[in-house]
C-alpha cells in the first residue's frame, strides 16, 4: 500500500489515496498504520476520494478507529498533497467532509504548496461531548480554577 505521513502543527496523519474505494475497513486499518510502536504511527489515517460534491472528499479516521467529521491541520495537509502530487493544479478547491464542504485556498510557490487557508465555518459549541457548566450548548468564556490558583476562561467547541 502506498502512503504518504505528513504533518501540520503537530497533527500528523497517513494519507492514502483511495479513489477506487479498495479500503473496506478504514477503521482497522487506521488502528494498526496508527499504532506508535507497531505501526507507522500517526494520529490517524486520512482517505483522499473522489467526489460527486466537490473536487475531492476527505474521510478522517482517528488513531482508535472512529471517524472524525474534520481536522483544520489534516484538510490542510490534504490541500498540499493533492496539489504536490499532481491530483489537482487549482489554487482554490472544495473539499467535502464530515462537516460539510470546505473551501481551500492554496498558496503556491515554485510549484509547490506553501500554506493553505482554509474556511472551517462557524463553531459549533458542544455541551453533550464535554460536561460543563453554563447554559445548555453554550459553553462560552467559563471559568476553569486550576489547582495551583490559576484562572482561564474557556470557550468549548
Amino acid at each position: 500500500m502506498k502512503f504518504t505521513k505528513m504533518h501540520g502543527a503537530g497533527n500528523d496523519y497517513i494519507y492514502v489515496e483511495d479513489f477506487k474505494n479498495k479500503i473496506t475497513n478504514p477503521s482497522k486499518l487506521s488502528v494498526e498504520m496508527s499504532n506508535r510502536n507497531f505501526g507507522i504511527g500517526s494520529d490517524g489515517l486520512i482517505l483522499i476520494l473522489k467526489s460527486k460534491n466537490a473536487d475531492f472528499m476527505m474521510r478522517m479516521f482517528n488513531s482508535d478507529g472512529s471517524e472524525s467529521a474534520m481536522c483544520g491541520n489534516g484538510i490542510r495537509c490534504f490541500a498540499k498533497y493533492v496539489f504536490d502530487h499532481g491530483l489537482t493544479d487549482k489554487e482554490e478547491i472544495d473539499v467535502e467532509t464530515g462537516g460539510g464542504i470546505k473551501h481551500l485556498v492554496l498558496k503556491v510557490k515554485d510549484k509547490k504548496v506553501s500554506s493553505v487557508k482554509v474556511d472551517m465555518g462557524e463553531p459549533i459549541l458542544m455541551r453533550e461531548m464535554i460536561p460543563m457548566l453554563g447554559e445548555p450548548g453554550m459553553v462560552i468564556n467559563e471559568n476553569l480554577r486550576l489547582p495551583d490558583g490559576i484562572n482561564f476562561e474557556i470557550t468549548s467547541v
